[in-house]
């Protein structure tokens, strides 16, 4: 019986592969002696903190300029390039309707994570909001999905985390929740499914169809 339904944000409930993309190669543009890397090689590594992927492609260990420049970009282009997945907003309405609690655990800073939830008209659904800014040790770790079930109350074999990335499985089963992989991922649904993911939703509105399933709702 699912109660709660926490949701990674970019890649699963908000499409923003192409602003991440084109903002991290716009960065990697300015980079003196290295070659650019392609949205192939740049795609795996997608879901852990920007710092980390910034150090994984620089190289170099301070990135705080490299961050700098693609926040900078990222908010200039944001408006133009971001846009939620196919029936988000119908079913988070449906579920908010159905009773189930719901809340975001991204790897995003709260900025940023507030102005794409409130663009949206998404805020107001989510009972509790935690950032890469909030934890000690962000996605795969256990603490943000934890963090997220404290603040809620929630009991964690009730709980569902849904996510695009492996990092996202990977933090709730180490938080003893279950996981549900999303197939429109950037990375496929075959590397999700190696992960052991509880489930795999095709359609945003499969998600309805499994509160319906665990929760014996009509």
């Amino acid at each position: 019986m699912i109660d709660t339904v926490l949701f990674d944000l970019d890649g699963t409930i908000i499409d923003t592969n192409e602003l991440i993309i084109s903002s991290f190669q716009h960065v990697m543009g300015g980079w003196e002696h290295s070659a650019p890397w392609t949205r192939e090689q740049i795609i795996p590594h997608m879901g852990g903190t920007l710092e980390q992927q910034m150090r994984t492609f620089s190289g170099q260990e301070e990135v705080s300029e490299y961050v700098k420049g693609y926040r900078a970009y990222n908010d200039i282009h944001h408006e133009a390039m971001v846009r939620p997945f196919p029936h988000v907003i119908e079913v988070v309405e449906a579920l908010h309707q159905a009773g189930i609690v719901m809340g975001v655990v991204t790897t995003k800073i709260r900025p940023s994570t507030l102005k794409v939830l409130e663009r949206f008209d998404l805020l107001n659904y989510m009972k509790t909001i935690v950032t890469v800014t909030d934890v000690t040790n962000p996605k795969p770790h256990a603490e943000p999905v934890l963090k997220a079930m404290t603040e809620l109350g929630a009991d964690p074999a009730k709980t569902l985390m849904v996510g695009d990335s492996p990092v996202d499985i990977q933090s709730a089963q180490n938080a003893g929740a279950l996981s549900a992989g999303v197939a429109w991922s950037l990375k496929g649904e075959t590397i999700l499914n190696g992960y052991g993911p509880d489930h795999m939703l095709h359609d945003m509105r499969d998600l309805l169809k499994l509160i319906r399933i665990e929760t014996g709702r009509s």
